[in-house]
């Protein structure tokens, strides 16, 4: 997806966590390992859930803010999750998929706060700061119940 606005941006992030949510789902059916399957199912649910809040962004948001260029985007190298769903997770063991979609939050968490410190207008970097505020609670989220479901 080409990112220019930070409509862009929001649109891209929905995106993200849609495409994840299906790949996760998908997977759950293949996962063989009972509690890595759970984990899928969850993280699935959790990521359509997170795709919904996302969304609500694109309909809530300033639209000043939304129609803003953003310039500083190309430099920064894009997020690539896995770009088919080829049964990766369904082939990773519990704690290899706890680390992949860590990582993919960071790396979505990351990419917020770079733009946020290069946002000059105040709509921008509001809309910025709530898009980072949301990853950072659910990736805190997510280590939390993850962690939880390892000590069972």
């Amino acid at each position: 997806m080409y990112v220019s606005t930070f409509y862009d941006v929001v649109e891209w992030t929905r995106a993200l966590h849609q495409h994840l949510a299906e790949c996760l789902q998908h997977c759950s059916t293949q996962q063989e390992e009972q509690r890595a399957k759970w984990l899928l199912e969850y993280l699935a649910e959790h990521e359509a859930a997170l795709e919904r809040v996302v969304a609500g962004f694109e309909k809530q948001a300033d639209p000043k803010a939304l129609n803003t260029w953003l310039y500083d985007y190309i430099s920064y190298a894009p997020i690539k999750s896995h770009l088919s769903c080829n049964a990766p997770y369904a082939e990773m063991s519990f704690d290899e998929i706890c680390q992949e979609i860590f990582d993919l939050h960071n790396q979505v968490i990351d990419f917020y706060r770079y733009l946020e410190g290069r946002t000059e207008i105040p709509e921008t970097r509001e809309l910025i700061g709530e898009l980072l505020k949301l990853e950072q609670h659910e990736a805190m989220h997510l280590v939390h119940q993850t962690n939880r479901s390892r000590d069972l």
